[in-house]
């Protein structure tokens, strides 16, 4: 029978050797990961490199006739060209009136309306003719 000093060795052996692969593919997936950002950031760069010179000869060639003569697919050159990010201006910020009526709470709501005052309930005379209500019990 081991004892326990031996067995907790083969148990730190068994470990370390699983340890060893387990880094290993870590260390792999990270680095192949890490490959593919960078290869991803340069295709990006391309197509965005791509679809400026495409809207700079626009006025010069059109795209059906680039893809007739590149072999590149009609569809390909549309979505770089279409993909390039447009610079927008920002939009001045208003100071008042719609922006800050856009940004309260109520937005959208009718206004509130001023509370009402029922007026106070008329006292009934003895007087009346009116019959007298009767509680009936329903089972």
């Amino acid at each position: 029978m081991a004892t326990p000093d031996e067995i907790e060795r083969r148990v730190e052996d068994n470990d370390a050797a699983r340890s060893a692969k387990r880094a290993a593919a870590a260390k792999r997936v990270g680095e192949l990961a890490q490959r593919r950002a960078d290869v991803a950031d340069q295709l990006a760069d391309i197509e965005r490199e791509l679809g400026d010179v495409l809207a700079e000869s626009t006025d010069v060639i059109g795209t059906d006739e680039l893809a007739k003569f590149t072999d590149i697919p009609l569809a390909d050159l549309n979505q770089w060209l279409d993909g390039r990010k447009t610079t927008r201006t920002k939009r001045k910020k208003s100071t008042g009136g719609r922006a800050a009526a856009k940004n309260s709470p109520n937005h959208g709501s009718p206004p509130a309306k001023t509370p009402t005052v029922p007026e106070p309930a008329t006292p009934r005379s003895v007087a009346t003719d009116a019959p007298a209500r009767v509680h009936a019990e329903v089972t």
